[in-house]
């Protein structure tokens, strides 16, 4: 007997498994996916943002900005490229910006070149303070075996695409106000220099008055003297400061060959001297004086020659006072009695002098004195 209960069986497909249609619904998982996948993505991109942003900061600050400017200048000053260092912007100066500096405007720039620097190295850029339009660039260095801290001012002088360009605000360059007396020739780091060569007055130039030389700053600057005539240990300077004036005085000292030279003169001078045969040899230091009538002829001889010692004496040189002896032998009549008697004595005198350099590099020298008793 056939019972009907309500509803409707579900049908079954082939086999006795349910339909499809009646399967419950499968999760969407691509969505989710692709979030995911966005999200990777946009993490990847702000780390590559990162990672660029920090490249550019890391290349401007070593080839874009201030302090890599002037680490630049100080590269070629290292390299001995004067001439490219003297080029970038705002070394080189001119009349009319060193006169406005303060700064003699006759300086020269016979020391802007390779020959004239020192060695420069362990340059390190240590600060950069921005002051209105300009940026100050602080670094340390060793120049020339000794560590020294240089600020140089820095501005922006337009764009190279989308870059800037600097400028020294402010010039490096500083000029050293020599005197060298002495000598007119001197070396600085090993270049020879003539005052008549570098002098606004040419080979009128006064032996005693500065000469004004421009120099690169920072470097160490080592003035001597050696020639046949005078020399110096030297003297060493820091040139540190940009736009500065830096007064170095050296004073040359005879050199022991110039000194020989003066005494071997001084020495054939009193030996003309004593050829003379009269009582008063003209132009001499020595001489005797007697009340009776001589009847032979004298007869001079120097017995102690002078000690020479040459000091510096403006611009030229002095013979320093010394004494010496010359020996004379006379026969006198006596003008009371007529007795004629033989005289032999030492005549004490002291010698002194000058030395004149002349313009070919020859001394004129210069012999003077008087007779001590």
């Amino acid at each position: 007997m056939n019972h009907e209960l309500g509803g409707t069986a579900a049908p079954s497909a082939p086999g006795g498994t349910p339909s499809a249609s009646s399967a419950p619904p499968m999760p969407e998982r691509r969505p989710r996916r692709l979030g995911l996948e966005l999200g990777v993505i946009g993490v990847v991109a702000v780390l590559l943002f990162a990672a660029l942003a920090a490249g550019g900061v890391t290349l401007y600050r070593e080839l874009y900005s201030p302090t890599a400017f002037v680490l630049r200048y100080l590269d070629l000053l290292s390299d001995g490229r004067a001439a490219d260092a003297l080029a970038l912007p705002g070394v080189a100066l001119d009349a009319a910006a060193l006169e406005a500096a303060g700064l003699p405007s006759t300086a020269s720039n016979a020391l802007l070149r390779s020959a004239a620097l020192s060695s420069l190295t362990d340059v390190v850029g240590v600060s950069e303070e921005a002051s209105g339009d300009s940026t100050r660039v602080t670094v340390e260095y060793v120049a020339g075996g000794h560590r020294g801290t240089s600020t140089f001012e820095v501005a922006q002088d337009g764009w190279i695409g989308v870059v800037p360009n600097w400028t020294f605000a402010k010039s490096p360059l500083a000029v050293m106000d020599l005197v060298v007396t002495g000598s007119m020739r001197f070396a600085v780091n090993g270049f020879e220099v003539d005052k008549r060569q570098v002098s606004a007055d040419g080979v009128d130039a006064d032996p005693l008055a500065a000469v004004p030389l421009l120099v690169f700053s920072p470097g160490i600057y080592s003035v001597d003297v050696d020639t046949q005539i005078s020399a110096t240990p030297g003297v060493a300077v820091l040139a540190d400061l940009p736009t500065a004036g830096i007064p170095v005085r050296v004073q040359a000292e005879a050199t022991t060959e110039f000194v020989d030279v003066v005494q071997q003169r001084v020495e054939e001078f009193l030996a003309d001297c004593a050829t003379q045969q009269v009582l008063q040899p003209t132009g001499c230091p020595f001489g005797l004086t007697v009340q009776n009538r001589i009847i032979s002829l004298p007869a001079w001889s120097i017995v102690q020659h002078p000690a020479i010692s040459v000091t510096p004496d403006g611009a030229g040189w002095s013979i320093a006072q010394a004494d010496a002896v010359a020996h004379v032998e006379v026969q006198i009549r006596s003008l009371y009695d007529g007795s004629v008697r033989t005289v032999a004595e030492d005549v004490p005198f002291v010698i002194n002098g000058s030395v004149e350099v002349l313009p070919d590099g020859t001394a004129s020298i210069k012999v003077g004195g008087n007779r001590t008793s």
